[in-house]
């Protein structure tokens, strides 16, 4: 039976530049709490600890969110994400499990499983489940994410979730990415879409065609650049497809429609910029930093992602936004600044 994973209060955060109130969150899980779902995921877009000047703050604290998330769930367990170098075992991963959270991800950059060692085998020994999560998985070849896959299967966790950080897969890399990864490791395999090129649902139902059992997704797709797998309408196409599922498809339709609809930047769709994002291969939260930066310094937005995928920026980078939007702004100057004076000659 496949699992699904709702990260609207996480992943939706980025969206709202992490706002979430004790209302939302409130409000958000008494109404999904008997939709199916396997897992509610809640806090700051980039996990617990990651509520900075220089990420975003949030509106209320980690341990807020998931009182208030523990508080009115009853069905659904309590999940949370946390990055290491954001967060720490003592400060965030312990007050979480004293909190109620029954369920953690772990996740890292995709070259990079050996910062979630302690982490995981910590949460393991616990015994909860807990997930690692591989970013940014387009960055490198297949045969380098399964030994990293295979790093975080040997410390203990349950399953290993690839995460389309930036929407950037075809439906032929999520195939050939899946198939190794069920074939090598003996835990569940995951996938996290994101809708940079319009396939985060395709791209899923075509991960679980190929042996995942977990799905990441959100409510009306809300999260980060143009969203995620819309949970909703993988719903649907699983039922036309008859595949089962614990879902409650007209529950999941009714939360999006009264709730998430009326969420700020719930909106984030397709557009130019995450289209540019998806083509450059950046972190899907780059976007409205990227916009920010273009407005500063006069430049494109779009200009600015396909810089940054060059350079390879990840999670955590947003303000090497900055500097580029700076570089850009430099050069097109000089550029035009060398026109003028050609023209005069």
């Amino acid at each position: 039976m496949i699992q699904f994973f709702d990260a609207t209060l996480r992943d939706g955060s980025h969206a709202n530049k992490h706002q979430f109130g004790v209302e939302d969150i409130e409000n958000y899980c008494q109404r999904i709490d008997d939709a199916g779902l396997d897992c509610v995921v809640v806090g700051h877009g980039n996990g617990l600890g990651a509520s900075s000047l220089h990420i975003g703050l949030s509106k209320i604290t980690d341990a807020e969110m998931l009182m208030t998330a523990r508080e009115n769930l009853e069905h659904t367990k309590l999940g949370a994400y946390m990055i290491p170098g954001f967060g720490t075992i003592r400060e965030n991963i312990k007050p979480a499990i004293e909190i109620g959270v029954d369920l953690f991800k772990i996740g890292c950059h995709c070259t990079e499983a050996d910062t979630t060692k302690q982490h995981i085998q910590y949460i393991a020994e616990q015994d909860l489940p807990v997930y690692g999560v591989l970013m940014m998985y387009h960055l490198i070849s297949t045969e380098r994410l399964v030994e990293e896959a295979m790093k975080m299967q040997s410390y203990g966790a349950y399953g290993v979730i690839i995460m389309d950080s930036a929407g950037a897969s075809t439906p032929e890399l999520v195939a050939r990415t899946i198939d190794a990864l069920c074939d090598r490791l003996h835990i569940k395999v995951g996938f996290h879409a994101h809708n940079n090129l319009g396939m985060a649902v395709a791209n899923t139902y075509i991960a679980i065609r190929h042996g995942a059992t977990i799905v990441d997704g959100t409510v009306r797709g809300y999260g980060a650049g143009a969203g995620n797998c819309q949970i909703e309408a993988l719903a649907a196409l699983l039922q036309k497809e008859n595949i089962k599922t614990k879902l409650n498809m007209y529950r999941i339709m009714d939360v999006s429609e009264e709730l998430v609809r009326k969420y700020p930047l719930s909106n984030t769709g397709l557009d130019d910029v995450s289209i540019v994002n998806g083509i450059a291969g950046t972190f899907s939260a780059f976007k409205h930093h990227a916009i920010r930066a273009g407005s500063q310094f006069g430049v494109d937005p779009r200009d600015i992602l396909l810089e940054a995928g060059k350079q390879k920026l990840v999670a955590g980078q947003e303000d090497m936004l900055l500097q580029i939007a700076e570089q850009l702004r430099d050069h097109n100057k000089q550029f035009d600044d060398s026109y003028f004076v050609s023209s005069l000659l």
